[in-house]
């Protein structure tokens, strides 16, 4: 008996499975065995029905083995592979052709959109074999280079193709623009902050954590949104993982190269941010992978939540690990944090008075984790203007710099990170292990003791001055320089000294 190949996903890994069918004599039954979940064990209904639209009733006693039998399956995506297996057990189907086939059906024989097509397309790639899915699925396996698949909307479209009676329908492979077509907020919007403005287009150009605190009113989310704009393409190899991503949880794929953005609510739980769940699902962090997480109003975040984050933005990976098993995904992300000096808010505030005591201002500090906060490269003070400011801005003087202009200089400093650590499988400044920033990253006798005097003064940790070296490097990139200067130090230097003030 030759099973009708499938796929079933263990986190973002398509995993092949092999469904049999047996029909017997005796009373009407459907028995499906092999570590089905919820979802697989009520396909039986709904392929049942889907057959029924095909004029063929079922009879007997069928039992669905899939195997291997060791592996829990889960999702709708079986549905099609089982219905094929019901056909060619009652000799319906003759000859169907070895293809991976993967869909959720409806009552009336559609088939309906399933997560893990992506995963689904690397495994037909890696396994030489076509793969079937449903033509709402077509979309993002297209985006999947060399993978040969076909579509369909419907259970009788299908058949007729697997009989010949219809032509197949391949999926086009997909063009991918290399720029994003609309900038939602750009940099020329936002009015003065030369100096936020300057450590967002750090950030953008190294991949490295930023840490905006002001006032209500600063600025501080429009220059956080205002990133999305700036950051360079996805390449090929990270367009694939966050692809990967998306599908596992059964999201949208949009044929762009444009950077994931993710803003999560401080109300968010600490699930839904590194995943987990029955089905061990990617949580914000793996979805904003390659591309920015944006936490505003950080100090309301519960401190647990916070702490989370420590492994994953420093590794790089999370490791979600539950009682039905433990599965990893990425997590190479940009953070920003947003967070209000202090608790009313108007701490060094031009305009109004702070009205927090010294113990509610030490108090509220204590929120800004120090283990987080010494993973963030750059924290910035983003002070609000007056209502004079903002008009001289708006009336007199240069206009600010669009976002598109800032781009052109992000993408050039990328290239040049890319092409430096392409041979250690890294793409930006950020990356780079210790082993790697001590080998590479070297300072004149005179830049290291300036270094480690302003170091001291500042009380930083090994990791924060491994991070002022990155900066630093990115810095020297983004104006083209080879070596790093005293200048590109103490401008690194600056941004770690918001939070390091008594």
């Amino acid at each position: 008996m030759s099973g009708i190949p499938a796929v079933t996903l263990r986190g973002m890994e398509a995993l092949p499975v092999e469904v049999e069918v047996e029909i017997t004599g005796g009373l009407f039954a459907i028995s499906i065995v092999g570590m089905p979940d919820v979802a697989v064990r009520e396909s039986k209904e709904r392929v049942r029905a889907a057959l029924r639209s095909l004029e063929l009733y079922l009879k007997g006693r069928i039992s669905v083995n899939l195997a291997p039998a060791d592996i829990p399956k889960e999702g709708a995506l079986l549905d099609l592979p089982i219905a094929l297996g019901m056909l060619k057990a009652t000799k319906t189907l003759t000859e169907i052709p070895r293809a991976l086939y993967m869909g959720e059906l409806a009552l009336d024989g559609r088939l309906r959109r399933v997560r893990g097509a992506v995963p689904a397309a690397f495994l037909a790639k890696k396994l030489n074999i076509p793969l079937y899915v449903p033509a709402e699925n077509a979309e993002e396996v297209a985006l999947v280079k060399g993978v040969e698949a076909y579509c369909a909307d419907s259970l009788a479209e299908l058949c007729a193709m697997l009989m010949g009676n219809e032509e197949l329908r391949p999926v086009p492979p997909a063009y991918i623009p290399e720029l994003p077509n609309n900038v939602e907020n750009d940099f020329a919007d936002i009015k003065g902050q030369v100096q936020a403005r300057r450590a967002a287009e750090i950030a953008a150009a190294g991949h490295h954590n930023l840490l905006l605190v002001g006032s209500p009113g600063s600025g501080k989310t429009l220059i956080a949104k205002s990133i999305a704009g700036i950051l360079p393409p996805l390449t090929d190899d990270e367009l694939v993982e966050t692809l990967l991503v998306r599908s596992t949880l059964g999201m949208s794929v949009k044929p762009t190269r444009e950077r994931p953005f993710r803003i999560v609510h401080f109300t968010a739980s600490t699930v839904s941010i590194c995943g987990g769940g029955n089905n061990l699902r990617p949580g914000e962090v793996s979805l904003a992978h390659r591309g920015v997480l944006f936490l505003d109003e950080y100090t309301e975040f519960r401190r647990d939540l916070t702490e989370s984050l420590r492994a994953p933005i420093e590794d790089g990976v999370i490791t979600v690990s539950r009682a039905t098993g433990t599965v990893t995904y990425p997590s190479r992300v940009l953070l920003i944090l947003a967070a209000n000096p202090c608790q009313c808010g108007y701490l060094g505030d031009p305009l109004m008075k702070c009205t927090c005591s010294a113990l509610d201002v030490e108090r509220y500090k204590r929120k800004l984790s120090g283990p987080i906060m010494d993973r963030i490269d750059l924290q910035i003070h983003v002070p609000r203007l007056t209502p004079e400011e903002l008009l001289s801005f708006s009336d007199k003087g240069k206009p600010p710099e669009s976002s598109a202009t800032i781009r052109e200089r992000v993408i050039k400093a990328r290239k040049i990170q890319q092409d430096r650590w392409k041979e250690f499988g890294l793409t930006c400044n950020a990356e780079l292990p210790e082993k790697i920033v001590k080998r590479f990253i070297t300072l004149s006798d005179e830049n290291r003791k300036y270094l480690a005097d302003m170091a001291a003064k500042l009380n930083l940790s090994g990791r924060g001055l491994s991070r002022v070296l990155k900066v630093s490097r990115t810095i020297a990139d983004l104006a083209g320089e080879e070596e790093i200067s005293r200048r590109h130090l103490a401008e690194a230097m600056m941004y770690r000294q918001t939070t390091n003030k008594n």
